[in-house]
């Protein structure tokens, strides 16, 4: 009987591994899908964002028109702040300031960055969990929960549409299940008429491409030997400080989803030990082998803390 009740109980627990398995599988492949078509459909949003700031009246266009990307970001309410996208270019649109390009993948502002991530990347270190189905915008949403599986990271709750698989709404939460930012969609079009829309930018002419300083390929001295499952260095630069002539060496990280800095440059009078959050962005400064170490990231403030704790310095040649 013993016997018989142990095979039962292992049947059981591996039951339940394959249908949590399959379950993560089939959500991972719904937020692929969000990726897709979130940069090959013709649609319209209207939304709000909403952070510890306050909250914003957004509107957002996206087209593909001849395999090129067009897109318009709008805020609604207020001076009119507008972020175009054509191609690999983002062009700024500020009252009193003047207009620029930067090259990038994607308008990042006020949409959450979940919509463009590469789940296949994630799948070894976050969890896709199934939560049911909901409405939101008057639709039927597939509601999935992102969170990383060593427990050092910021978590996601998304809405997916269930026709479309366009993001509805996106929830990003602290580790206490606290709500950081939100993103919600109150109603969206799916359509070719969006195209239409767009064409008129297809032939604008933008603001020219600010240049960014190429910076120093260097060695650095120091490296963390600490760092959350999934992250890789991205890239490292050194620069001098704005004001001053100390340089600062620094190192970016990212997992796919979510990216971090480590920057370090001399210790003065004026170095502190500090920690600061404000919504999604932490920063910890340490002071120790006479350098500053300040982490700047999207990370919870005991991982920032335990990544600066984690530097090492090598001795001088």
């Amino acid at each position: 009987m013993k016997q018989l009740w142990c095979a039962m109980s292992l049947m059981a627990g591996t039951l339940f591994f394959s249908t949590n398995a399959l379950a993560d599988t089939a959500s991972g492949a719904l937020l692929q899908q969000m990726n897709a078509a979130s940069q090959s459909l013709n649609y319209e949003l209207a939304f709000i964002s909403i952070n510890k700031q306050g909250v914003e009246s957004l509107r957002y266009r996206h087209a593909v028109l001849n395999n090129t990307p067009l897109a318009q970001l709008l805020q609604m309410d207020g001076p009119r702040r507008e972020v175009v996208q054509r191609g690999s270019e983002i062009s700024y649109f500020e009252p009193g300031l003047e207009p620029f390009t930067l090259n990038g993948e994607y308008i990042v502002d006020s949409l959450p960055s979940l919509a463009y991530t590469d789940f296949k990347r994630l799948a070894p270190y976050y969890d896709f969990i199934p939560v049911g189905r909901n409405r939101i915008a008057d639709r039927l949403c597939e509601v999935i929960r992102v969170v990383a599986r060593d427990g050092t990271r910021y978590s996601y709750i998304a809405w997916l549409d269930s026709e479309t698989h366009l993001p509805l709404r996106v929830d990003l939460l602290d580790r206490d299940g606290e709500t950081l930012e939100q993103f919600r969609v109150i109603s969206f079009t799916v359509n070719q008429q969006v195209e239409g829309m767009m064409q008129n930018l297809a032939k604008a002419s933008l603001p020219p491409l600010l240049s960014v300083p190429a910076s120093d390929n260097v060695n650095f001295n120091w490296a963390p030997t600490w760092l959350p499952q999934g992250f890789s260095e991205v890239s490292k630069s050194r620069r001098p400080l704005p004001g001053v002539e100390l340089p600062i060496e620094s190192r970016l990280y990212s997992d796919g989803l979510f990216s971090f800095s480590v920057n370090i440059n001399r210790a003065t009078s004026a170095s502190a030990e500090q920690t600061l959050r404000t919504g999604r962005r932490t920063v910890n400064t340490s002071v120790r082998n006479n350098a500053e170490i300040t982490v700047v990231g999207e990370l919870p403030p005991p991982t920032a803390k335990r990544i600066a704790d984690s530097i090492k310095f090598k001795a001088s040649q």
